[in-house]
């Protein structure tokens, strides 16, 4: 760890320095009136530096807090990295949140400015605005300054009547909070500090060959760790450019038309595309499918020829030909430029890893948490090993502590390195769980299980609070077969349960979009879902697709008795967090009469 060289001490250094650096390059596209419209760096420098003014005069100073509440956009940038100069610290959070979890928040970090998304989020704020007592400024970002809030552009022109040079913080210097998703109650404030960041950003100077030319289109939250330093921060300081997309549904036409590089995303995206790839084969039928299977077929036989250091020039010549007939058309659908895929925040399937590495798209997976800044491993060129979640980047180090588990190989993952957080906020018992050692060499216990190869390359088991034991004392941690049942194509989401119990059920939604199609090739109604889902020829279907995405896994892992339900897990109901995690507590306690029944019926 001793070796790693930093190229930012701080998030004000890397700012200044693209901004030098790449004036006229394009920054932030955004669409409108059914173009993209660009910001180059420039541009975005001169907002950032009214913004600083703005908020300076408004009495923001260093180790204050400004809060925002918006999707990506570039005012959320501008906000942050004003904040930044200012050396206080910015406070994210997701527009689908809860109000309650909202003022939580902003009582929790003590926001004395509060950035808002719309008018309409401004005036649920303002219903609780009495309860904040620090809060003193809001601004709006679309639509009219009601409720005593400002408009950005009022903002700007303020600041730039009062401008205010920026201060560059010391590395230890905080350079916000990000609230952990809470699926076990209350958000934690997780403190990460300039070097947290801007040494993060430093390692993925080191390990990846991202440049000015490259382009990302922006989907994941920058209210997450991961989207705002792998994507936001990292590509700012390399000069690259973030399409801003519309919204999730518009993910891939907005691909054709931003036609990134570079895709940053979660595991749920990577197997939206894996299904909807599959779900065209299968409508295509005939000589269309049978192409694109000999085209995976093949991609697949030159991977496994080149892990045995081998090679066939048939299987190259074919692949040329296949890549032309298929894959090419296959990457158009995504712009037609994309080579880098990067996933992280929950463990990809192995199977989805290499069917988008087969399309000719190199896939990456990373691992981390906010907690660690985010990045604490993650394959790179050259470093590559497909199932994996790649080496600890420069300047970290993982160990795993097998005494929790008592298994011989598999342990839980313990980090150590420049991207371990400060703490949570006013939480000293859940620091002391969470740390080890002290100093330069403290330590951060993640509560993932995982084991470290030969080479050291690390493997993510699953998440030990997440494991429970069977009645027959078998353990089980169910959410890697719940990744491996979504790739059904039928199957839209679902959750493993078995703790104290003889054996697993599942409660399985239905992809209804496929199961609809399905029940009218079989004559059935698919007009009440509530209906369809109890109609035996449809049960008689989930336990087929239970039963053959399961196939690889050990007898007493697998779902023996499951219920199909209409109703999907979503954010708006508290059964996903933000970031699109299962809460198990609220489903359990949703559908815990359902869960028991099943049980029942068993006997």
């Amino acid at each position: 760890m001793a070796d790693f060289e930093p190229k930012f001490q701080n998030l004000v250094e890397l700012y200044q320095r693209s901004v030098e650096s790449f004036p006229d390059n394009p920054l932030f596209g955004t669409k409108k009136d059914g173009a993209w419209v660009w910001m180059t760096y420039e541009e975005f420098g001169e907002k950032v530096e009214a913004m600083r003014g703005a908020l300076a005069k408004l009495g923001v100073e260093k180790g204050d807090r400004v809060a925002v509440i918006a999707n990506n956009r570039p005012e959320w940038a501008v906000a942050a990295y004003a904040t930044y100069g200012l050396g206080a610290g910015y406070v994210p959070m997701y527009e689908s949140m809860l109000d309650k979890d909202w003022k939580f928040i902003l009582n929790d970090c003590g926001a004395k400015a509060l950035f808002v998304a719309n008018g309409e989020i401004l005036g649920r704020v303002a219903g609780f605005k009495d309860e904040l007592p620090k809060l003193e400024t809001l601004v709006v970002m679309d639509g009219a300054a009601t409720e005593g809030a400002k408009t950005v552009d009022e903002m700007l022109k303020l600041g730039a009547e009062n401008p205010k040079e920026a201060i560059h913080p010391e590395p230890s210097d905080m350079a916000g909070f990000i609230y952990t998703s809470g699926t076990t109650g209350n958000p934690k404030g997780v403190l990460l500090s300039h070097k947290n960041i801007a040494y993060n950003v430093s390692a993925i100077h080191v390990v990846f060959p991202i440049s000015a030319e490259d382009r990302s289109l922006s989907f994941l939250p920058w209210a997450h760790s991961f989207g705002q330093t792998c994507e936001l921060h990292a590509l700012f300081s390399m000069g690259a450019s973030m399409g801003i997309a519309e919204s999730v549904p518009k993910i891939i036409p907005n691909l054709a038309e931003v036609q990134p590089t570079l895709l940053f995303s979660v595991p749920r995206i990577f197997n939206r595309i894996y299904d909807a790839l599959h779900k065209k084969m299968d409508e295509a039928g005939g000589l269309k499918k049978k192409m694109f299977e000999a085209a995976i077929a093949n991609a697949q036989l030159q991977k496994a020829l080149a892990n045995d250091g081998k090679s066939s020039g048939w299987a190259d010549f074919k692949a040329g030909i296949f890549d032309k007939l298929v894959f090419v058309k296959v990457r158009e659908r995504f712009g037609g430029r994309l080579k880098y895929a990067f996933s992280g925040g929950a463990a990809l399937s192995k199977e989805v890893a290499s069917f988008v590495d087969d399309l000719g798209i190199k896939v990456y997976e990373g691992y981390g948490l906010t907690e660690t800044s985010p990045i604490a491993t993650a394959n790179f060129p050259g470093n590559r090993k497909i199932g994996s979640v790649g080496k600890a980047i420069p300047g970290v180090r993982i160990e795993i502590d097998r005494s929790v588990t008592n298994d011989p190989k598999h342990g839980e993952i313990v980090i150590y390195g420049h991207n371990i957080m400060q703490g949570y906020h006013g939480l000293d018992e859940e620091n002391a769980k969470v740390f080890v050692g002290e100093g330069e060499d403290r330590g951060f216990r993640t509560g993932d299980m995982g084991y470290l190869d030969s080479d050291g390359y690390l493997y993510i088991s699953g998440r030990i609070k997440e494991q429970y034991k069977l009645l027959n004392g078998k353990y089980v941690v169910p959410s890697p077969l719940e990744e491996k049942l979504k790739l059904s194509t039928f199957i839209s989401n679902v959750m493993v349960h078995g703790m104290n119990e003889e054996y697993n059920v599942a409660l399985v939604v239905p992809d209804f979009e496929t199961l609809e199609r399905w029940a009218k090739d079989n004559g059935l109604d698919a007009s009440d879902h509530a209906k369809l889902v109890k109609d035996p020829k449809v049960q008689e279907l989930y336990k087929k697709e239970l039963d053959e995405q399961s196939s690889g896994f050990k007898q007493y892992e697998k779902v023996r008795r499951f219920l199909v339900i209409a109703d999907d897990f979503t954010v708006e109901n508290g059964m996903l967090t933000p970031t699109l995690k299962l809460k198990r507590r609220i489903v359990l306690k949703t559908w815990e009469g359902a869960l028991a029944d099943i049980y029942k019926q068993g006997k």
